[in-house]
């Protein structure tokens, strides 16, 4: 069974999968503007004890692509599209904490305090460890399957990476550091579950035949970004 799961691939299935990931991980701006909207809609939702908005937020957010694009480059021991990978979510985190300490600190007057929303989002476990070993496997799995793609929306709410981020944010607006460690070190814990399974995922797929692939496309979206800042550039200029 093992074997019809992870080698039934072809060619083309795996420069698909490795051209999707990057394009979906690849820092635009309408990126981070996704990433920010997802977190400040997870910080209302904390803030309100409102289960359905943060639900929500899960939904529109993609961070889960550049940890899944995290993953593709070490298994391919890329160092291009690990670098990549990793800008692009340093770059996500600090955009959503600061969204959610701009939404804390300009809406406090109309918020709970620690709500047990928000204080559930601080208490790392083993369970939650393996949810996001789950989460992984099945993320890396379904993106590289096509008729698998539109499970991709439930996988990133099982595997909660908005949530905690945005409770970093409210912790650091409230200057309360135990709430902010114990979010931090969720979200970290959760970005290790699922970069860890979804290596073993690439790995069992043979996805280090493809890297050149990955550099081709890590060009070709290089070079999409660069146009898109002349067309910007060029429309201030008129």
């Amino acid at each position: 069974m093992a074997l019809i799961l992870f080698n039934n691939l072809t060619s083309k299935d795996k420069n698909d999968a490795v051209e999707r990931l990057i394009s979906a991980s690849t820092p635009r701006q309408d990126f981070f503007l996704m990433i920010i909207l997802s977190v400040l809609t997870a910080t209302f939702g904390l803030h309100l004890n409102n289960s359905a908005i943060i639900i929500g937020s899960m939904l529109i957010a993609p961070m889960l692509y550049p940890i899944l694009s995290l993953s593709l480059g070490i298994t391919m021991s890329d160092h291009r599209l690990i670098s990549r990978s990793v800008i692009t979510l340093a770059r996500s985190i600090a955009y959503g904490i600061g969204s959610a300490i701009a939404a804390t600190w300009l809406f406090s007057s109309q918020f709970q305090t620690l709500t047990p929303e928000i204080l559930s989002r601080a208490e790392p476990s083993l369970t939650i460890v393996m949810v996001a070993i789950i989460a992984g496997l099945a993320g890396s799995f379904a993106l590289v399957k096509p008729q698998l793609n539109e499970t991709l929306p439930g996988i990133a709410i099982s595997v909660a990476l908005i949530p905690p981020l945005a409770v970093v944010g409210i912790g650091i607006a409230e200057f309360n550091w135990q709430l902010v460690h114990g979010s931090l070190l969720l979200f970290i814990v959760n970005t290790i579950g699922v970069v860890f399974a979804s290596m073993i995922t690439f790995s069992l797929m043979n996805f280090y035949v493809k890297r050149e692939k990955a550099q081709e496309v890590i060009k070709k979206e290089d070079k999409k970004i660069e146009r898109e800042i002349k067309r910007a550039e060029d429309s201030k200029g008129k």
